[in-house]
């Protein structure tokens, strides 16, 4: 087995356990949506998981699709990055190392960053403040190098 069908494997678990919690079971529609979720990579919106999985399954709807998109980010397998612009761009969290992000505002392009110094620095303004960190995010909005040099 591979190392994605692995992780694969246990987030269908953790999904199927997050839905038995929540008196839910995991339906064909719910299987097939899930499955096109983990087997996209890096940061995408609703309306793509939409296209990709109706290619898959032309009879699941989109309301089902969004549906299960939220349930996905309730039981921590995806996390949900607002863009600025009031849409939602989606990614695993499950499996996959944490980062930040830089987001140009002019062209939305995302950058996944990870820096040990923010991230302990993190840490001891929580700590500081009694605070014990769980989890966290930060997106840097600004503009990036290729948006900058188009507006000299």
């Amino acid at each position: 087995m591979s190392f994605i069908t692995d992780i694969m494997k246990t987030a269908e678990q953790v999904f199927i356990e997050f839905l038995k919690e929540n008196n839910l079971s995991m339906t064909p529609q719910r299987k097939i949506i899930v499955e096109t979720f983990l087997e996209t990579e890096g940061h995408f919106s609703a309306e793509r998981l939409c296209g990709l999985v109706k290619g898959k399954a032309s009879e699941i709807g989109q309301a089902t699709i969004y549906r299960t998109l939220k349930l996905l980010v309730d039981s921590g397998l995806a996390e949900s990055i607002e863009v600025g612009d009031g849409s939602a761009l989606y990614e695993h969290s499950y499996g996959h190392d944490h980062h930040d992000h830089l987001i140009c505002v002019h062209c939305n392009r995302k950058i996944e960053i990870y820096d040990d110094a923010i991230e302990k620095r993190q840490e001891e303004v929580a700590s500081e403040l009694g605070f014990k960190l769980t989890r966290h995010r930060m997106y840097l909005f600004g503009i990036c190098p290729e948006c900058a040099g188009q507006e000299s």
